[in-house]
């Protein structure tokens, strides 16, 4: 029995509304191969990433944000932004630092987005 499944491309800011046929995998609507692409991916394996806040020690500053530095299978987000609760870091803290690596042995990293320098520095 075929099944179909919709959804919006985000690829690009032209937004097709993709369609794909199942079992076939067989996409319409987009507009490039990359929209293709993106709809088998999205109906086989979705991936998010994830952008949060950690606990910091620094008391002018309570918050850190942070991103993946890659895709988490969307079965495993909630659990993944679960383990953030555990994390508490202290300065100094740059972009781009690894506040949580390897979250759920997925090998994606936890990034700092923004930087604490220290008490009164940022």
């Amino acid at each position: 029995m075929s099944e179909t499944k919709s959804f919006v491309c985000i690829c690009c800011p032209r937004g097709c509304h993709l369609n794909v046929q199942l079992p076939e995998l067989a996409v319409t609507g987009n507009s490039c191969k990359r929209g293709e692409e993106y709809a088998k991916r999205e109906v086989s394996d979705p991936r998010r990433t994830i952008t949060s806040t950690v606990r910091t020690t620094d008391p002018e500053r309570r918050r850190l944000p942070v991103k993946t530095d890659g895709s988490i299978p969307l079965a495993k987000l909630r659990e993944a932004a679960a383990a953030l609760d555990s994390v508490t870091v202290s300065p100094p803290v740059a972009c781009g630092d690894i506040v949580l690596k390897n979250v759920l042995g997925l090998g994606v990293n936890i990034v700092a987005t923004d930087e604490i320098r220290g008490q009164g520095n940022g």
